[in-house]
């Protein structure tokens, strides 16, 4: 694939047809070319840069792989408007876009609106090169605004010339993590005293660890583990050039096609040697997030959305109670819309979702990166697909910190919450160091 990707950047017909479509367009118009690549069976992790910003989507079982590098054009906002502003930038970016079939933007937002380090709270960009691998036909797309195409043409080449390279570093043992384990289980007993007492009926509580190895982490070696480890997941990742924050989410947040849209309600946690999904316990967390998602989507639809029934669902060795939930929204709804009513989800924060929100906050509830946020992929039609950014790691250099959370409801045990968050990092860890993943637990626990 390297070889065809860069005899189209050479090949003077590309600037050519890029400048056609360009014609008559203002200066800061996005122009996009989309080129065929022939057929490979590639996930395009070799092509993943070095100190150079990136983003990656893909699904293992459908075929489909997606590598953007660089920025052709890109907006980052924070606050309680982030959302409207990403927004904003995307329908400026729409109104002359000129291309020559299907052409993206990615985006990524935080959990918290205020949070923004070390990524940009919330971010929008159209890549400068879009590689995709979709059932082993392959494409690239080149973008870039209409006043600056030459330019961009000379700098192609230079965001290709330095693959990242996929290292294998060792992990080095774990610090003690006593004192922060029982503090979190103090937080888990605080939330089910507020629980009991009427004030809120969920929270969902995170923890983080950071894990050290004696070289650099590599990103590509981790989303290929994860591919091969969680295929029906979504392996994802953003790179800022310095850090990268990599992970497989089992959670779509929305999925919007047309008039159509699709949403995950997700929630609960089993894995071997753990209690049976189909407890109440289990099943009472779920059924919130189905409520609450119904309720966010209602007010947009011309019927009631419609949820099934819940079923179990697989990610790596940790399995989920899911139920899809669809619904036609009405015309004039935007993918942005449905975001701002649907995010954060009981899934993620809790419920009621402003109580739990106020919770979090006064206690001091900390995510990092995007992680419990959003990550999601958009046409210039306005169609599009955001997951939830779960199993999350940020790398930087030769520290990676993971992330994971636990939902509390009445009857909630705090132990086992605890065992829940590190049965959700024994997932990245056996990713991060597959030759470690017996010593998940003397790493998780030292």
């Amino acid at each position: 694939m390297i070889h065809a990707l860069r005899r189209c950047l050479a090949a003077p017909s590309t600037l050519a047809q890029l400048e056609a479509l360009a014609a008559g367009a203002p200066a800061s118009a996005p122009v996009s070319l989309q080129l065929k690549l022939g057929r490979s069976d590639t996930d395009c992790l070799h092509l993943l840069p070095a100190n150079i910003p990136y983003w990656y989507r893909a699904r293992a079982d459908l075929q489909e792989y997606r590598l953007a590098i660089g920025h052709a054009l890109h907006l980052s906002s924070a606050g309680p408007n982030r959302l409207v502003a990403l927004e904003s930038a995307f329908t400026g970016f729409c109104r002359n876009w000129r291309r020559n079939g299907p052409a993206f933007a990615f985006a990524g937002f935080a959990f918290d609106s205020g949070n923004n380090a070390p990524l940009p709270n919330a971010l929008l960009a159209i890549p400068a090169i879009l590689v995709e691998s979709i059932a082993g036909e392959c494409s690239v797309t080149l973008s870039a605004p209409a006043g600056r195409l030459a330019q961009a043409a000379a700098e192609w080449p230079v965001l290709l010339a330095t693959p990242a390279i996929a290292s294998a570093p060792a992990l080095r043992p774990g610090r003690p993590e006593v004192l922060a384990e029982r503090a979190w289980i103090g937080r888990v007993n605080a939330a089910l005293r507020d629980i009991a007492a009427g004030r809120v009926d969920k929270l969902v509580l995170s923890r983080s660890r950071t894990i050290e190895a004696d070289g650099p982490f590599s990103a590509a070696r981790l989303l290929g583990q994860l591919l091969g480890q969680q295929p029906d997941s979504l392996v994802y990742a953003y790179g800022n050039g310095q850090q990268s924050f990599v992970g497989a989410t089992p959670e779509r947040l929305i999925q919007l096609v047309g008039q159509h849209v699709e949403a995950d309600a997700l929630a609960g946690t089993s894995w071997p040697g753990s209690q049976a999904l189909s407890d109440s316990k289990n099943r009472h967390e779920q059924a919130l997030v189905v409520k609450a998602v119904c309720a966010a989507l209602a007010p947009f639809c011309s019927a009631p959305p419609e949820a099934e029934v819940a079923c179990e669902h697989a990610a790596g060795h940790l399995r989920h109670l899911r139920s899809r939930v669809t619904a036609s929204v009405r015309p004039g709804t935007t993918l942005f819309e449905l975001i701002r009513s649907l995010h954060p989800t009981p899934a993620i924060g809790g419920f009621p979702i402003l109580a739990a929100q106020d919770w979090l906050a006064a206690h001091d509830e900390q995510r990092h990166g995007w992680y419990s946020g959003g990550i999601g992929l958009l046409d210039a039609a306005g169609n599009g697909e955001f997951s939830v950014a779960l199993r999350s790691a940020l790398l930087d250099g030769n520290t990676a910190e993971l992330q994971a959370g636990a939902g509390v409801v009445a009857g909630s045990d705090a132990a086992h919450e605890l065992a829940e968050t590190n049965a959700k990092f024994g997932t990245l860890l056996a990713a991060l160091a597959p030759d470690c993943a017996a010593k998940d637990t003397a790493i998780l626990r030292a």
